[in-house]
């Protein structure tokens, strides 16, 4: 079902120093940067391998991931794995059972579509699947 892992997201308080530990340190490439207003983040891409470590800064404490902070720290968000038709992961993974949080694709960074699986389902994972834009 799944093709690769796309990426791994990690929740941050202070976005620059993180891309700071992660361009000097583990000497990653920023790949990508934007603020996903739906998502209610500010997201970088930084390469590494064919996947992609994922930061994440909330736009504010009400958003997923700023209470996600609140609660837990930074730290790790989010398992991505990538999958050719979003449309039938969903479809097939619903009908297997698994807790949707999104039974419809929506939009994510750089035009991805993008949907997150319920922790109930997945091994208290937050899993998401992306059909990465073409």
């Amino acid at each position: 079902m799944f093709d690769r892992i796309d990426h791994v997201g990690v929740a941050v308080d202070d976005l620059d120093a993180a891309i700071s530990l992660y361009e000097e340190t583990y000497e990653m490439q920023l790949a990508h940067r934007e603020t996903v207003e739906s998502q209610g983040v500010e997201a970088v891409l930084l390469d590494v391998g064919e996947g992609h470590v994922e930061l994440l800064r909330p736009l504010g404490p009400d958003t997923a991931v700023g209470k996600f902070l609140d609660k837990r720290g930074p730290g790790l968000h989010h398992v991505a794995y990538a999958v050719g038709d979003i449309d039938a992961a969903l479809a097939s993974l619903s009908e297997a059972g698994v807790e949707l949080i999104d039974s419809e694709a929506r939009v994510g960074i750089r035009g991805s579509r993008v949907a997150f699986l319920h922790p109930r389902s997945t091994g208290s994972v937050l899993t998401e699947i992306v059909e990465p834009a073409h």
